[in-house]
């Protein structure tokens, strides 16, 4: 018998989380016997820690609930003949250091995984936040060679990747940052204009110098303040793909306004929201393409890696305040 640490949801969070919302159990888990449902015995190798943790905490979780995520897990028994022993999957089960499973859920990673790539890049830039910046400019933005895009949040998990793809489409990039740090790694990784948000003096000013032109596509990964002033800077037909809204999920009172309509309508903008979870059905078409770009290096990516299950809580606080480049990890 096995005896698994799981993190838990102690308390809803109000506002910022903190290490006191959790509360770190064990779990006996039961044998698996031939005949049952459960067939696989797995281990989280690597988990992650995500935005959208936060928003769905309190749509999909009740207080004492295993807390939600994705992890990087190694098969450790299994009698199920379609998963060996030693084989690695991506796996939905929580913050969990051990699970069982029917394998139905379970994804494995790509055949054409070279050794020498991290297996934690399936949790990032060759999994769910990659897919993310994959199919928002491909199917929202449908960003064109020659358009210029910008980005915020754009040394995260997925913000990064919208970048460095856009830039493989041939379109000139924009991105913001909340660090010098992060400004000198957009930079590194071939953006074409980068500032600091938090050092300008006018977020307006400091986008018209940044593109004085306007933007054809704008990847949202804040909203708020952000937002209401960046859509006043689409050109004409500008397309916005929503993907998250980071300056908002901690807010106990709804922020209000400005409003789109008016830029919305006069600039003739198409603005849309989505969930990568709409792809699902071509996930293996994106992660083949990002895969490929990774290995021949036109796919740049940058992990932080927190040591040990029992800082879970810690990691998680860390992205939410933007202390993260790249994509931000547990290694178990």
């Amino acid at each position: 018998m096995v005896t698994a640490k799981v993190w838990v949801l102690k308390k809803h969070f109000e506002g910022s989380p903190k290490t006191s919302d959790f509360d770190l159990k064990k779990i006996e888990l039961p044998n698996l016997k031939d005949g049952g449902k459960w067939k696989l015995l797995l281990e989280s190798v690597f988990l992650s820690v995500d935005p959208y943790m936060r928003p769905y905490s309190r749509t999909l979780m009740k207080e004492g609930d295993i807390m939600i995520g994705t992890q990087v897990a190694r098969i450790v028994e299994s009698k199920n003949p379609a998963f060996t022993v030693g084989t690695f999957v991506v796996a939905g089960s929580g913050w969990r250091t051990h699970f069982i499973s029917d394998g139905k859920d379970l994804q494995l990673l790509p055949s054409s995984w070279p050794e020498s790539l991290p297996k934690s890049l399936a949790l990032g830039t060759v999994g769910m936040p990659g897919l993310s910046a994959y199919f928002g400019l491909l199917e929202v933005c449908k960003m064109k060679p020659g358009e210029t895009v910008l980005v915020n949040a754009a040394a995260g998990a997925v913000g990064s990747v919208v970048g460095q793809l856009a830039k493989i489409g041939g379109c000139k990039v924009i991105g913001c940052a909340g660090s010098d740090d992060k400004v000198a790694y957009l930079k590194k990784i071939g953006f074409d204009e980068v500032f600091n948000y938090k050092t300008v003096t006018s977020l307006d000013e400091a986008l018209r110098k940044a593109c004085p032109d306007g933007y054809d596509c704008f990847f949202d990964n804040v909203g708020g303040e952000f937002a209401s002033i960046a859509i006043n800077q689409m050109k004409q037909y500008g397309r916005i793909a929503v993907c998250g809204a980071i300056s908002q999920y901690n807010d106990s009172v709804s922020q209000k306004g400005p409003y789109v309509q008016l830029p919305m309508i006069f600039k003739e903008l198409q603005m849309e929201g989505f969930l990568v979870s709409r792809w699902n059905n071509r996930r293996e078409e994106g992660l083949k393409a990002l895969l490929k770009w990774v290995m021949e290096g036109k796919l740049k990516y940058h992990e932080q890696v927190t040591e040990g299950f029992e800082n879970m809580p810690v990691a998680f606080i860390g992205m939410l305040r933007g202390e993260n480049i790249g994509k931000a990890v547990v290694k178990v």
